[in-house]
């Protein structure tokens, strides 16, 4: 493990520095200077160990994106011989198909720029659902799709001694599931139509009471927050004794989290998969086994 090292951006820093502690490397930031015409240059150490590991979680992708294929080709040209990507948040992975003729399919595009640039990918709880594994979407030699099931599971127990698991809607069973299972909390699965990309409709199971119960609606990312609102009043209408919401990735575009808070619940927490105040819950020590398995 002593041959290698990992690296961050500025805003991947943090983590980059606690990963390097648990796994005793070293780190360093790579540099960005931005110029006035929006190019940006990227500088890493100048003398680089054969693996290198490089963080960043990838929200608000597009300037990120040429950044990072940058430093890529920087630290091969300054040592690396195997490259590691670590993105807790990977973008791009909701396109999964062309749903209107001529659309591009980013889950493809960005998968193959990603495992061209990198010989392994390690990122959480990826939006795959018409997949299965990671490397079918992201062609590299080692494509791994943690999951922050059991830190989130973890998370919960703490805090609730008999919680009631909600999930959203049907693509959101996989994480309830498995949170459940962990814990033997109870769990049910709502149903979601969606009237547009702000407009959503959430309905309950009728045969299972709210009433009373501490009830934690969990899903993998919140980007609007649409979804988690209408999930959050249709839970409240049902008298709970608190009602609070999980998230692995925080998107939060817009006024999303005002929406959320905004709707009545006791608790937003997140993952820090994205940097955001709702962080509650840390990946390092998933994030950390997972490149050991890569050195």
């Amino acid at each position: 493990m002593r041959n290698a090292t990992i690296l961050g951006f500025a805003e991947s820093r943090n983590l980059a520095t606690e990963l390097a502690a648990l796994l005793s490397l070293a780190s360093a930031e790579i540099e960005v200077h931005r110029f006035p015409d929006g190019e940006s240059r990227v500088r890493v150490p100048e003398s680089l160990p054969e693996h290198v590991i490089i963080c960043l979680t990838l929200d608000h992708p597009n300037e990120k994106l040429i950044e990072l294929l940058l430093a890529s080709s920087a630290a091969r040209e300054n040592g690396a011989i195997n490259l590691t990507l670590v993105a807790p948040y990977l973008c791009y992975m909701r396109q999964d198909k062309a749903f209107h003729a001529g659309e591009a399919v980013s889950q493809q595009s960005i998968g193959a720029l990603l495992g061209n640039a990198f010989d392994s990918v390690i990122t959480v709880d990826p939006h795959l659902h018409r997949i299965e594994r990671l490397e079918q979407a992201v062609s590299c030699s080692q494509a791994i799709s943690l999951t922050a099931t059991q830190p989130i599971a973890e998370y919960i127990a703490q805090r609730f001694e008999r919680p009631l698991l909600i999930g959203p809607d049907a693509e959101s069973l996989q994480w309830v599931s498995s949170i459940a299972e962990l814990q033997g909390f109870d769990f049910m699965i709502a149903s979601k139509e969606r009237l547009g990309d702000r407009n959503v409709r959430i309905c309950l199971p009728d045969h299972i009471a709210v009433a009373g119960r501490d009830v934690v609606i969990v899903d993998d990312m919140a980007s609007t927050g649409r979804t988690m609102v209408a999930a959050a009043e249709s839970v409240l209408a049902g008298s709970p004794a608190s009602v609070s919401l999980i998230v692995t990735h925080a998107l939060f575009a817009g006024d999303a989290e005002e929406r959320i808070r905004a709707s009545g619940i006791d608790h937003l927490w997140s993952t820090d998969s994205i940097a955001h105040s709702t962080n509650a819950i840390s990946l390092v020590p998933l994030l950390a086994e997972a490149i050991r398995r890569c050195l």
